[in-house]
């Protein structure tokens, strides 16, 4: 009888460097508040596997309490089985560290900051401590609409892969990401992202690298001749939001969406772009400080413009 030969199986494989990669397997995320939430779960519901960097255990699990409270939404509404759900939520994890991100594809910073200024050196602070984690292919993007990529990037060895990626969440149903090259940024690493976005379901739109892009710098300017209007008494705020749903198809009013937004957003994005331009329009108005000066921001803390109910729905006055 002949000797078996025993072959190690191994050998027949593929090595590392040929087998088929998945474009976009991974993605990171840092800052995992109510933008990168939405950008976590909308990433796994595609089949992406989303690893978030929080500042602490605490704000890892809320994040999570967050994402499990919006999949429950969607289950009550009949847009998801709870078996998806647990299938969404297995793709997701947290981090405290940057090193986690070493696989990663893209990584996006969302995070959220009180001061312009300091803004943009966090930011940049955030690049740093990613580039020396990923691999020079990985693409770094920040979603943040008022701040250019070409400056966060800027003491960056590989300015080549930074994008600026906005993902509206504010607005029932958005499908559409803007899109902007910094200076340094390559086609290569523009079309990447493009093709992460088509992966997403979402549709593209180019934009040149300008403070604001075009939504945030529209819809300032909507909102502070809103006010404007509503203190010349021209009319009430709920008529006022009234007449833009219906005239103009919105699904929000200007104010009940600044509410949406969180009025000490919309106060950062208009110190940003009046930083930039030196224009009065970008100056909030006296309306919009007053509320975030009485800590009225929105559904966030249940008044602005409006008042909410702990789940976040306007309550309507009877009596008006």
């Amino acid at each position: 009888m002949s000797e078996m030969i025993i072959e190690p199986i191994e050998k027949y494989g593929l090595s590392k460097e040929s087998r088929p990669k998945v474009l976009f397997s991974k993605i990171g995320i840092v800052g995992c508040g109510g933008v990168g939430q939405d950008l976590a779960i909308t990433a796994s519901k595609h089949g992406i596997e989303v690893i978030f960097l929080e500042l602490n255990e605490e704000l890892i699990q809320h994040s999570f309490d967050e994402i499990r409270k919006e999949l429950d939404t969607e289950i009550n509404h009949w847009g998801l089985t709870p078996g998806e759900k647990t299938a969404i939520l297995s793709r997701i994890h947290g981090t405290l560290v940057f090193s986690d991100f070493k696989d990663c594809e893209l990584v996006i910073e969302t995070i959220k900051s009180k001061q312009a200024l300091s803004s943009v050196e966090m930011r940049k602070e955030v690049f740093l401590k990613i580039e020396k984690e990923v691999s020079k292919d990985c693409i770094i993007a920040t979603n943040s609409s008022t701040l250019v990529v070409t400056e966060l990037s800027s003491e960056l060895q590989h300015k080549d892969r930074c994008v600026s990626l906005h993902i509206s969440t504010t607005a029932p149903g958005a499908s559409v990401v803007e899109l902007a090259k910094g200076l340094h940024t390559s086609d290569a690493a523009y079309e990447k992202v493009i093709k992460f976005v088509n992966l997403l379901e979402k549709i593209s739109i180019p934009v040149m690298e300008s403070p604001g892009l075009v939504s945030v710098r529209l819809f300032v300017v909507l909102l502070n001749e809103a006010c404007e209007t509503l203190m010349e008494g021209v009319s009430s705020m709920e008529n006022i939001d009234l007449a833009m749903r219906s005239c103009f198809n919105m699904p929000l009013g200007p104010f009940e969406f600044a509410d949406k937004v969180g009025l000490d957003k919309v106060v950062r994005w208009m110190e940003n772009l009046n930083c930039e331009f030196g224009s009065s329009r970008y100056v909030a108005s006296p309306m919009i400080k007053k509320l975030v000066r009485a800590n009225r921001l929105g559904r966030v803390s249940g008044i602005g413009f409006y008042q909410y109910d702990a789940n976040g729905n306007k309550i309507i006055d009877e009596t008006n």
